[in-house]
């Protein structure tokens, strides 16, 4: 079972979006302004929220193009999981397919995942259009796991 999205980032090089994957600022910008570690091949990001912790082992990176992180902390229905970032240039936008794929079984908190991965891609799409994200603590509440 897969969690997929799509995005188009206007006016952003595939090169921007690069960036705010695979560097610590990048990824502070629109996911949790609490995101440490090495996000370089082979490291390991730990981002933290309220709720908890994800740990994400970097797995792939190809410049401009690809990112694929292996889960290796968090919630039991993330463990085993991985995170990938497709990225494309087409006409005046960067496309971000993305995948969080290997769900075990299609539980409830899969569709609140769901959601909040679709928060977080906005929140990606706000910070490169206009500088400004909405990382945890400033991103939109879904529901009671928030």
């Amino acid at each position: 079972m897969d969690i997929l999205h799509k995005i188009g980032v206007r006016s952003a090089t595939a090169d921007q979006v690069y960036e705010a994957l695979t560097t610590l600022d990048g990824l502070a910008g629109w996911w949790t302004t609490d995101t440490t570690g090495e996000a370089g091949l082979g490291g390991t990001i730990t981002f933290r929220f309220t709720q908890g912790v994800l740990d994400m082992e970097v797995r792939e990176v190809d410049p401009s193009k690809r990112v694929l992180w292996a889960v290796t902390g968090g919630p039991d229905e993330w463990l085993g999981t991985t995170v990938t970032w497709e990225l494309r240039e087409e006409d005046d936008f960067t496309i971000v397919v993305f995948t969080h794929g290997g769900w075990r079984e299609p539980v409830e908190f899969m569709h609140h995942c769901s959601t909040k991965w679709a928060v977080y891609l906005l929140s990606l799409k706000a910070l490169l259009e206009t500088g400004t994200g909405a990382p945890h603590p400033h991103d939109v509440e879904v529901d009671n796991w928030d």
